[in-house]
């Protein structure tokens, strides 16, 4: 399955759209996470786990910092401490206050 790229998304799509990940603008050099959706009849297969590590990548590449907006994103984070450091300050400030 290959991951396409547009402006504000990643996403796969074969006959349908198998799963996406919307992203957009803040601020100069911030970007937040909106949307992430996988086809109910694709679930199971890390496809949103892909699309994420393409968003993160972006984010990486071109040193933007990230607002974690959608549920999958934030979980993501949390669980991850190895890719916090693509949060903007005050998140990775909130992800310590939580511990």
């Amino acid at each position: 399955m290959e991951i396409k790229q547009e402006d504000g998304r990643f996403f796969i799509e074969e006959d349908e759209l198998v799963g996406e990940i919307t992203y957009s603008p803040v601020k100069d050099g911030v970007i937040s996470i909106d949307h992430t959706f996988v086809n109910e009849n694709y679930r199971g297969q890390g496809i949103a786990g892909k699309l994420l590590n393409e968003v993160l990548d972006y984010a990486d590449g071109k040193n933007l910092k990230i607002v974690p907006v959608c549920e999958y994103a934030k979980l993501a984070f949390k669980n991850k401490p190895e890719i916090r450091y693509l949060l903007t300050e005050n998140y990775q400030k909130l992800l310590e206050e939580e511990r």
